[in-house]
């Protein structure tokens, strides 16, 4: 009675295969998220004023190193408390269609903004209300999902989420001040010996 012959499966050929697929979304991260996403007036929640304050900070690496590429966005409510925010952030010129971005006169609830080349990155907005913190969004190099955070503006000895918390993990989210208008947070996509990981949620 004769067999089958046997067969051998390689995997290179199933890799072959698989790199014939399209790509999904969480597979295209990348460094290009310069390419149409950012816009004119991005990092303006609100307009310039005695109330407005600014957010400012880096994003690093497990390395410690600056990340130059990453995309951060930012959303919270307005100091009433509101989330209705303001239309108007992705407005063309009529005759070019080129982005203009915000005219710069509302608050609107939610800001994009890029890293430069030393993983800087400046927000302008006004203190929320009916919540002590910004809600963010990191996209990064080598991140297959994007990440969510909270910059708190101030410790909030009473908030859910920094009461669960040990006290090095709670510092992550706390910004700190360096002036009356001005914090610092900065974003640490990994541990090292020199700091801890930035906490990041999972929402279900």
């Amino acid at each position: 009675m004769s067999r089958p012959a046997p067969t051998t499966t390689f995997a290179g050929g199933a890799a072959r295969r698989a790199s014939a697929l399209p790509p999904t979304a969480s597979q295209t991260v990348g460094p290009f998220f310069g390419y149409a996403l950012p816009f004119t007036g991005g990092a303006d929640i609100a307009p310039a004023g005695p109330d407005a304050i600014t957010l400012h900070g880096r994003v690093y690496d497990g390395a410690s190193n600056p990340v130059p590429d990453a995309l951060l966005e930012f959303w919270q409510p307005a100091p009433d408390g509101s989330r209705t925010g303001a239309p108007g952030t992705l407005r063309r010129d009529p005759v070019t269609g080129a982005v203009i971005g915000r005219h710069g006169a509302d608050f609107t609830g939610f800001g994009r903004v890029p890293t430069d080349a030393d993983g800087h990155y400046t927000l302008r907005t006004l203190p929320p209300g009916g919540a002590p913190y910004l809600s963010v969004c990191v996209f990064a190099r080598g991140l297959l999902h994007h990440l969510f955070t909270r910059a708190y503006l101030a410790d909030a000895p009473n908030d859910p989420l920094l009461s669960a918390l040990e006290p090095r993990r709670r510092t992550t989210l706390i910004a700190a001040p360096e002036d009356e208008r001005q914090l610092r947070f900065d974003i640490h996509l990994q541990g090292a010996d020199t700091h801890e990981e930035t906490v990041f949620l999972d929402f279900a």
